[in-house]
């Protein structure tokens, strides 16, 4: 793919699948404008969005509302204002840099708009529920700013599961309990970026939700069953 002349916002673009990201674009030619924490963008922050869609230039191609935070939940006594700081940087900011960019006729022609959702958004495990429930509203999202900006830009979501950001060294049966064989790597998330941000092969889709999990979330469990066991110590 060739993205030559494109331009392309990435949020948390500086690390983890945001990182990869941000690499797959500007190996295929575009150029990238990232917003991360870790260089002062705080995209928690309207007035910063404000300043940032304000200074941009060009128009924008390529918009990947990945950023996300979480404060845990319930078990560890996530507060009032920790549950809106995630809700802020996971679902407000992407519904609102969409919409100024938009507003502001920032948006290029044709432009494709990937929100970076989680299996989590349908899945648990115990005091995950400020994290979920900014991914399960970015789900909502994503098919009512399709709707909303169709024949303006497409707007589709990809939902991760495990992905092995760290290069880290996992036993068999991490791998082993994945339907496909193996934990996701970044490549597995970057790659279906860039094939939804090609209008020649994905110019039909719009509204959906990809999730890229190696099958793990379609596998059901019961103890006992295909070498699974539950103990509620462990």
């Amino acid at each position: 793919m060739s993205f030559a002349d494109k331009r392309a916002i990435v949020t948390g673009g500086a690390a983890g699948i945001g990182a990869h990201i941000t690499q797959a674009f500007t190996k295929a030619g575009a150029e990238v404008i990232v917003i991360d924490k870790c260089t002062g963008g705080d995209i928690s922050d309207v007035s910063f969005l404000n300043e940032f869609v304000n200074s941009i230039k060009h128009p924008i191609n390529y918009v990947v509302n990945n950023a996300c935070i979480s404060h845990k939940g319930i078990l560890s006594k996530c507060s009032f204002a920790d549950f809106e700081q995630v809700l802020r940087v996971g679902l407000i900011a992407p519904y609102y840099l969409t919409s100024r960019l938009h507003h502001q006729g920032k948006l290029a022609a044709n432009a494709s708009i990937i929100n970076i959702a989680s299996t989590r958004a349908r899945q648990s495990q115990p005091d995950c529920e400020s994290y979920s429930a900014a991914k399960g509203g970015l789900i909502a999202l994503t098919h009512a700013m399709a709707v909303s900006l169709a024949g303006i830009a497409r707007v589709n979501a990809i939902s991760p599961g495990w992905i092995d950001t760290a290069d880290a060294d996992y036993s068999p049966e991490d791998h082993a309990q994945h339907p496909a064989g193996r934990v996701g790597a970044p490549n597995d998330i970057s790659q279906m970026v860039l094939y939804l941000c090609d209008e020649s092969k994905s110019g039909f889709i719009t509204g959906q939700e990809f999730v890229i999990d190696g099958g793990m979330s379609r596998l059901m469990v019961y103890h006992n069953d295909n070498g699974w066991k539950y103990d509620p110590q462990l």
